[in-house]
């Protein structure tokens, strides 16, 4: 059975309003990573993705905020970018997310949603950003709505990063001596 792709070319007026339903091709150099991704990849992994591009191009958007100072910031694909910059590449595509909204704790949710859902994050990491959420006056109940966590989770974040930080200006007596 022979199938013309252009028979699925039209987007439904449902779906009109997704992000997927437009992409861009952003100049890179308009495109910056952002400073609190926990996620890593494993160089076996990076190198696959980089051959993957090659082989296949890019088969996934980067998914961007665009800030109001019209930079681009990477909320998932940081690694896709990453290839596309040291590939040299002009452009690259990308999907726009809550366009109207400029928060950081906002930006912060929506990457560890996309990473949450796909893998894995290093706990230190994930624990300064549980402390950063509550530092900007993240209840633990939105905290964990929104970064997909059960309660437990976010006390432990909060404990690993946050021991230090709560005795950082205590004074502490010489009785253990």
């Amino acid at each position: 059975m022979e199938i013309d792709l252009k028979e699925f070319e039209a987007v439904p007026d449902w779906a009109a309003k997704q992000p997927i339903a437009k992409v861009y091709w952003i100049p890179i150099g308009l495109i910056e990573a952002n400073d609190y991704n926990p996620n890593t990849v494993a160089p076996p992994e990076m190198k696959l993705l980089r051959l993957s591009i090659e082989e296949d191009g890019y088969t996934q958007p980067i998914v961007v905020w665009l800030r109001k100072d019209g930079i681009f910031e990477v909320v998932d694909g940081f690694h896709r970018y990453l290839i596309g910059r040291q590939k040299g590449l002009p452009h690259l595509p990308a999907v726009v997310i809550n366009r109207h909204e400029n928060e950081r704790s906002n930006r912060i949710a929506s990457t560890i949603r996309h990473n949450r859902a796909r893998g894995k994050h290093q706990v230190l990491e994930m624990s300064q950003i549980v402390l950063e959420l509550k530092r900007r006056n993240w209840s633990d109940a939105k905290i964990s709505k929104n970064l997909g966590m059960d309660a437990d989770e976010v006390l432990r974040l909060s404990q690993i990063g946050g021991l230090a930080e709560a005795y950082k200006d205590r004074e502490f007596s010489t009785a253990w001596r």
